[in-house]
C-alpha cells in the first residue's frame, strides 16, 4: 500500500481512467447543454448544468485526484471520500437534468440503442422496483452499514478492485437515493407526501448510530491506521473521532435541507389555494407540487 501514499505522485492506471471518464462525461453533457440552447433557446437554465459539472468535479476529488489516496491515512479522508460520493454529489448530477443533455449530446446511433434498451418492459418493472422509495432508503443503508464493519473495511484497504467497488457503491446507491428526493425526470415526478420528510429522517438514523459509536468508542475500529503515519498528527482514535463527527454533522445537515424544502412546497399549495378562494384568478393544483426547484 506504501506507493498510494505518496499525493506528490502521478495519478494511478485506475484514477487515470477513471479522470479520462468522468472528462468525457463532462464533455457529453456541455455538449448537449449547448446544442439544446442553440437549437431551441429550451436548454436546462445555467445553475442545473453548473450543478451536474460540480457533481462531476466533487467525484472526481474523491476518487480520480491524487489527495483521494489520503483516505489510506486517514479515516477522516476515508468519511469526506464517503460524503462526496454518496451525499452531494449525486444530488448535484440528479438536478443536472442529464438525461435531457445527454440525448442531445450522445451520438444518434447511441442514443438510439439506450432508447431500445431503455424501452424494454423488463427493464421497466425492474425501475419501477428499485425507484421505490424504500428499496432507495434500504440500498443506501444497506450499503453504508456493510462497507462500515471493519472486517469489510479491512478487506477494501487492502484490495485496490474491491476499493473501486465500495467507491462505485456509495455512488450508485447515493444515487438511488436521491432520486425519489429530486425526481429528476420529468416522466417520473408525483406529488410530494409527507412521507418524505420521514424518509429523510430515518436516513440519519444509520448514520447517527455509526458516528454515535465511532465518537464514543475508545477503541480504533480500524487498526489499518494505526500502520501507517498520520500526515497531521492525528492519533488514530482522535482521527476516527474526527471522522465520525464530519459525518454526524454533515448528514444531518445536508438532509435538513431538503426536508425544509420539502415543507415549504407541502405548505405553498394550501397557500396559493387560500389565495384563490379569497379572489384570485390563479389555477391550484396542489397535486403537481414536487421538490423539482426551477
Amino acid at each position: 500500500m506504501a506507493s498510494h501514499l505518496n499525493l506528490g505522485s502521478e495519478l494511478s492506471p485506475p484514477q487515470f481512467w477513471l479522470t479520462l471518464a468522468i472528462s468525457f462525461v463532462a464533455f457529453l453533457y456541455v455538449r448537449g447543454w449547448l446544442g439544446v440552447r442553440s437549437t431551441s433557446g429550451n436548454a436546462p437554465s445555467f445553475w442545473r448544468a453548473a450543478s451536474f459539472l460540480s457533481g462531476l468535479l466533487l467525484i472526481w476529488l474523491s476518487v480520480g485526484s491524487p489527495l483521494a489516496m489520503l483516505d489510506m491515512q486517514l479515516l477522516t479522508a476515508h468519511m469526506v471520500q464517503h460524503l462526496l460520493l454518496m451525499t452531494f454529489a449525486p444530488p448535484l448530477l440528479l438536478l443536472g437534468s442529464p438525461w435531457t443533455l445527454f440525448s442531445h449530446g450522445l451520438p444518434r446511433q447511441s442514443l438510439q440503442l439506450l432508447q431500445s434498451l431503455f424501452d424494454r418492459p423488463l427493464l421497466h418493472r425492474f425501475a419501477e422496483i428499485v425507484l421505490q422509495p424504500a428499496f432507495c432508503w434500504l440500498a443506501a443503508t444497506v450499503t453504508l452499514v456493510v462497507w462500515h464493519i471493519p472486517a469489510v473495511f479491512t478487506l477494501a484497504m487492502h484490495s485496490e478492485p474491491l476499493h473501486l467497488f465500495e467507491q462505485f457503491t456509495f455512488l450508485a446507491s447515493g444515487l438511488l437515493f436521491w432520486w425519489p428526493v429530486v425526481q429528476p425526470w420529468s416522466n417520473s415526478l408525483k406529488p410530494v407526501r409527507w412521507s418524505m420528510i420521514l424518509y429523510l429522517f430515518l436516513a440519519t438514523v444509520p448514520c447517527d448510530i455509526l458516528s454515535a459509536f465511532l465518537v464514543f468508542s475508545e477503541r480504533v475500529a480500524y487498526p489499518d491506521y494505526f500502520c501507517v503515519p498520520s500526515p497531521f498528527g492525528l492519533s488514530a482514535l482522535a482521527d476516527q473521532q474526527c471522522a465520525a463527527a464530519l459525518m454526524w454533522t454533515c448528514v444531518t445537515v445536508v438532509y435538513l435541507v431538503p426536508a425544509a424544502l420539502v415543507t415549504i412546497r407541502l405548505l405553498a399549495p394550501s397557500r396559493r389555494a387560500a389565495l384563490a378562494h379569497s379572489g384570485s384568478h390563479g389555477v391550484v393544483r396542489p397535486e403537481s407540487a414536487s421538490i423539482e426547484i426551477g
